[in-house]
C-alpha cells in the first residue's frame, strides 16, 4: 500500500486521497482567444513524464485538502508533500 503524507494529517493510506492531476498547469488568461484545438490541448493534453512528477492530490476522506506531492512515476516514491501555497518549500 502506498502511503501518502498529507501536509496537514500527516501519513495515510493512499485510499484516503484522490489524484487530481498534473500540479503547475495555468489557465489560459483569455480562454476565448484560443481555438478549439489551443483549448482541447490546454483540457486534455499533459506530460505523463517517467520519473519525477508534481501532482496535486486532495484528502478526500480526510481533511478535503488540496496539496502537492512529488513523486517517481516508475518506482512510486513519493519524495515530498507540501501546501499548495508554499511552493519550493517542501515538507516531508
Amino acid at each position: 500500500m502506498l502511503l501518502i503524507s498529507c501536509p496537514y494529517c500527516g501519513a495515510r493510506a493512499e485510499t484516503e486521497f484522490s489524484y487530481g492531476g498534473e500540479a503547475g498547469i495555468e489557465r489560459p488568461k483569455d480562454p476565448h482567444a484560443l481555438s478549439d484545438a489551443e483549448w482541447a490541448d490546454y483540457l486534455f493534453m499533459r506530460k505523463n513524464p517517467r520519473g519525477l512528477h508534481t501532482e496535486l492530490w486532495i484528502h478526500a476522506q480526510g481533511c478535503r485538502r488540496w496539496f502537492k506531492v512529488e513523486r517517481d512515476t516508475v518506482s512510486y516514491k513519493i519524495t515530498s508533500s507540501r501546501e499548495l501555497s508554499l511552493g519550493a518549500s517542501e515538507k516531508e
